[in-house]
């Protein structure tokens, strides 16, 4: 049956509409102040039309390397009303992947300070959103919005995981968005009246299109700064302060912020709930479901790999048993076997995604789009689906139950990875010959990554320079916290690696004993919380806490844990400053005597 849904309306035309009706509203809030669309409107217009004049326009390719603040936000939105698709590049990634990803897109043209590493080395022109330069109009010469554009026009190039060992670029279409934010109003994720949204993910992870895009039609946007998203206590604060009522965030997340968020707020708005990025346990969804009939927050399931334009799915927390829902209005989900025959009901099958959020594949790759985007035999001629690789089953109510991969593919704190990135980043260093990377139960811990390695002959490398290789060329979440060193790689019978016979980490109590045992108070306390945290039994004064596996969540229970036995109160950006556990116990110490009342 033909789709009699009206074509949904760009995104940059909907901003439009919105600047026309509602001129004085703020559309943008960060810690510096505000903006209201008008302004917004005026700051985007003058950095697209910088960008005409330097011949970037429809097709081209915009790299954005900015922090989080409102900047971020009038540099995506300038791109887009300039007609062209910006490439994420976070500044928190390392430099080399900057640089690759930066070449691989071909971008024309890079928004970024003044001061970024990038400028010498992407050759392409340099922006500062601030600072527009020669091409900067008059109020009364602003750019059209944006001429001639199409919905199977780029919007963005976001880079995942690759299983070859380098990243792949995701190319997203302006009418792939414009469905998304069609979708879930039809869905009613998206409430009619404007709402006030917190910009929780990293602009890195295709989630933020979905939150920072809701300035579109009308929303406000408050872009939350890193040391918002690590501390409870002040995301809360945040939160309130700006009475957000739409929170992005993965199940990892919540488990740190339900102390603070679980019931109902002060102000009596109910707070909404946007979770995604890794399957919700049980006891997560059933503590929602039940927090929502108490005046706690309401919450939403939302699934859906970048290569459909951020979801797929969406279903309401309630009941007892997780689920993803059933397919975004718009889209089209099918549940099929190897031959590409629907399953039975109830059956396991594998899940594929059709419909007009379906991006264009992978830019420079046609060999891996024609793998993933394939013919869709259900649908009208030349449309594809995507393959996900991800098992699901339909239950009696008609809703999708997710069962796991069909791959190696990984979820691992809300990220996707692909094993053999790392596996190959592994192999490139001298010493290593061939490698396994894993995600392992910690316990009280949580997941780890852990990596394995063989020798290639000679010396063995050491694991803890091992580590600093990988730390050098991948994001902090795909760096694993052991690199344990093998004779060899265990396998099966038919010669794949057998993941079950892959030892532990050598952290037990048969690990050898810290070069440098903690000592006095302060360092025997923060040796307890890392070990509690990190889920080891040893820790040694000169112990590095990422190094060890920490990030920023475990960072957020130390200072926890830190407050409750010491009654010292540090921020995690502390954490991130004295890494290394004999400094922090030193500034925890001093901090803690100047806090002391005087005797």
């Amino acid at each position: 049956m033909a789709d009699l849904r009206p074509e949904p309306v760009d995104a940059v035309r909907r901003f439009a509409r919105v600047v026309r009706d509602h001129p004085e509203r703020i559309a943008v809030r960060d810690g510096a102040g505000s903006l209201t669309f008008a302004e917004l409107d005026r700051r985007t217009a003058r950095l697209a039309r910088a960008l005409a004049a330097r011949g970037i326009g429809r097709g081209a390719r915009v790299g954005v390397a900015l922090p989080r603040t409102a900047r971020l936000v009038v540099a995506l939105l300038a791109v887009w009303r300039a007609g062209a698709a910006y490439v994420p590049l976070d500044p928190h990634y390392p430099r080399a992947r900057l640089e690759f990803m930066a070449k691989d897109a071909g971008i024309a043209a890079l928004l970024a300070g003044e001061d970024t590493p990038l400028r010498t080395a992407t050759g392409a022109v340099v922006l500062d959103p601030d600072v527009p330069g020669d091409a900067a109009a008059s109020e009364g010469d602003l750019p059209a919005d944006p001429v001639g554009s199409g919905p199977l026009d780029p919007a963005y190039l976001i880079y995942t995981s690759g299983s070859t060992g380098r990243p792949k670029g995701v190319a997203a279409t302006r009418g792939g968005v414009a469905a998304l934010l069609a979708g879930l109003e039809e869905a009613g994720a998206y409430a009619d009246a404007p709402r006030v949204v917190a910009w929780n993910a990293s602009v890195s992870f295709d989630a933020s299109v979905q939150q920072w895009a809701r300035v579109c039609r009308g929303d406000t946007v408050v872009v939350l700064t890193e040391e918002d998203r690590k501390d409870p206590a002040r995301l809360a604060a945040v939160l309130d302060a700006h009475a957000v009522t739409d929170l992005d965030l993965t199940p990892s997340h919540w488990e740190l912020l339900r102390g603070t968020l679980a019931g109902p707020r002060a102000d009596g708005r109910t707070l909404r709930l946007f979770m995604g990025g890794e399957p919700v346990p049980a006891r997560t969804w059933r503590e929602l479901a039940e927090a929502a009939g108490a005046g706690g927050p309401e919450a939403l399931n939302l699934y859906g790999p970048t290569e459909c334009t951020v979801d797929a799915t969406v279903g309401w927390m309630t009941g007892g048993t997780p689920h993803l829902g059933d397919a975004l209005p718009g889209g089209r989900l099918y549940v099929l076997d190897a031959a590409l025959r629907p399953v039975p009901e109830e059956a396991e099958g594998e899940l594929y995604v059709a419909g007009p959020r379906l991006a264009h594949g992978y830019a420079g790759r046609p060999a891996l789009t024609a793998e993933r985007f394939v013919a869709d035999p259900f649908g009208g001629p030349g449309e594809r689906m995507y393959r996900t690789g991800d098992r699901v089953r339909r239950t009696a109510g008609g809703l999708l139950a997710f069962l796991g991969r069909a791959d190696r593919q990984m979820k691992f704190r809300g990220f996707r990875i692909e094993p053999g990135e790392i596996e190959h980043a592994l192999a490139s260093y001298e010493g290593v010959g061939s490698a396994a990377v894993v995600v392992r139960n910690g316990g009280p811990a949580g997941e780890r990554l852990v990596a394995y390695a063989v020798p290639s002959g000679g010396a063995a490398p050491d694991p803890g320079r091992l580590r600093d290789h990988l730390a050098a060329v991948l994001p902090d979440f795909m760096v694993p916290s052991d690199c344990v060193l093998l004779d060899a790689l265990p396998l099966t019978a038919n010669g794949k690696l057998d993941v079950a016979a892959l030892p532990e980490p050598p952290d037990g109590p048969g690990a050898d004993a810290p070069a440098a045992e903690p000592d006095g108070p302060f360092e025997k306390l923060i040796a307890e919380v890392w070990s509690e945290v990190l889920g080891r039994q040893r820790v040694g004064a000169d112990d590095d806490f990422f190094a060890l596996g920490g990030h920023s969540l475990m960072a957020l229970r130390v200072v926890g844990r830190l407050k409750r036995n010491l009654g010292v109160v540090i921020s995690v950006k502390e954490v991130y400053r004295h890494p290394r556990l004999r400094d922090l116990a030193q500034y925890v110490q001093r901090h803690h005597e100047a806090s002391a009342p005087a005797g």
